[in-house]
């Protein structure tokens, strides 16, 4: 989708609940060294502001700039194992994303992490289902992802999802399971998986390194050849 064959990959990044744009660029320091030489790396924020937390002390802990996609509940919470009816906040994330897409774009991929991993997951069905969707990309990363237990968004997992997908999970996250991670695997075709042996966080270690890398090189691949 770039102007030139030589110039890099371009992502939208998508971050977790209870960050920001700012918060998950800094996170992924390591991450973006990396492969700075094959993409560049966009990184926006979720509308939706969550409610601060309080502390075992009771004192409220500082909430400043942190986001959610869509909440679980209509009181603002958000739980990722919890079915739910509700996604409150959800539509007004698609149009921040629309707006990324169109200002910001044309982007090659899209990367989410946590809750922005599990809204990959849905905007790869919406551009699987419909091909006149805004959300026009050719591949997806998505790192400690899970499916949406959304009631709402089950029609968005109906269908397999054929892009090329990247998976990255680790054996001891404690926020998001792997199991959870793996939950989400049979809804797509072909799926690239990288499992590590940490917790809740992208991984970028030397073994790590050549799976991105090698999946990079193929999405560039792609996009020259097509």
């Amino acid at each position: 989708m770039a102007k030139s064959n030589e110039e890099p990959l371009r992502i939208l990044c998508i971050h977790g609940y209870r960050q920001s744009g700012q918060a998950f660029r800094e996170r992924t320091g390591a991450f973006r060294k990396i492969v700075k030489k094959q993409a560049d790396l966009v990184f926006i924020n979720a509308p939706n502001i969550v409610p601060p937390f309080e502390n075992a002390e009771g004192d409220s802990v500082n909430a400043a700039d942190q986001r959610g996609w869509w909440f679980s509940r209509e009181d603002d919470y958000f739980l990722a194992k919890e079915r739910s009816d509700c996604c409150k906040g959800y539509e007004e994330s698609l149009e921040v994303i629309k707006t990324a897409f169109e200002e910001q774009g044309p982007f090659d991929g899209v990367l989410g992490f946590s809750q922005g991993g599990s809204m990959v997951s849905l905007l790869c069905g919406l551009r699987e289902q419909n091909p006149d969707s805004p959300f026009k990309f050719d591949f997806a990363i998505l790192v400690a992802s899970f499916q949406s237990r959304s009631s709402q968004h089950d029609i968005l997992y109906s269908k397999p999802i054929t892009l090329p997908t990247l998976h990255v999970f680790g054996d001891t996250d404690k926020v998001i399971q792997k199991e959870m991670s793996e939950e989400l695997l049979p809804h797509f075709v072909n799926p690239i998986t990288l499992q590590h042996p940490g917790g809740h966080f992208i991984p970028a270690s030397g073994p790590q390194k050549k799976v991105y890398l090698e999946f990079l090189k193929d999405m560039m691949a792609r996009k020259i050849s097509s």
